[in-house]
């Protein structure tokens, strides 16, 4: 290989190689954090499967409209993460929480779960049945969006407390927590709604490794 040659193919490698470090660098956001908020379930309950429309032991379903969110949870490197622990919960769909603290005046609904704790499956999957949260009065100038708060954890891993918002909602537009959040830190809160089916959502949590 004479000189010129040679030249121009280690020039074409290092650019190949600079590419290839550039991609390995370049990685996913992990999910915007946010407040636990003050209705953090305080007492354990036997009920804590992905099926929060019914409540074991009773007959009764939960008020509203039912909804399907399809969950995962992947790496900042894209890779699904198996065997994380998945802790939700959320308003009833009159905006109440089943909790002491919330003085809403909005009904409790008792066919409602409220609260699950799953775990994802080997591709980082995790599937939730539930109501879709009402909006609720925080201040006389400020009512929050219809949202779902998750808890991801697993060992190795940084814990990510955040919120799931709904797509197209006016409420968010004027939410004191999310518009701190920046255009994309907003995109990645926000769930998808699945096409064709307007009862189903898709939501990717990214978590990071500690």
């Amino acid at each position: 290989m004479d000189r010129r040659m040679f030249i121009r193919v280690s020039t074409v490698g290092s650019i190949l190689t600079t590419m290839s470090v550039s991609a390995a660098q370049k990685k996913l956001p992990v999910t915007p954090t946010e407040t636990e908020g003050p209705f953090y379930p305080l007492v354990a309950q036997a009920d804590k499967d992905f099926d929060l429309t019914q409540v074991a032991g009773k007959t009764g379903t939960a008020k509203g409209q039912h909804i399907f969110v399809q969950g995962k949870v992947v790496d900042t490197l894209g890779n699904p993460v198996p065997n994380v622990t998945v802790d939700l919960w959320q308003a009833n769909a009159a905006g109440r929480y089943h909790h002491p603290h919330d003085e809403n005046t909005a009904p409790v609904d008792e066919n409602f779960q409220s609260w699950a704790i799953v775990s994802t499956n080997s591709g980082g999957l995790f599937n939730l049945k539930t109501v879709f949260p009402g909006a609720y009065p925080v201040s006389d100038h400020w009512a929050r969006p219809p949202h779902i708060h998750f808890k991801i954890t697993k060992k190795g891993y940084i814990e990510v407390i955040t919120q799931m918002y709904f797509p197209d909602h006016p409420l968010n537009k004027i939410d004191n927590l999310i518009q701190r959040k920046t255009a994309e830190e907003q995109k990645q809160m926000i769930a998808k709604q699945t096409a064709n089916q307007a009862d189903t959502y898709d939501y990717t949590i990214v978590i990071e490794k500690a």
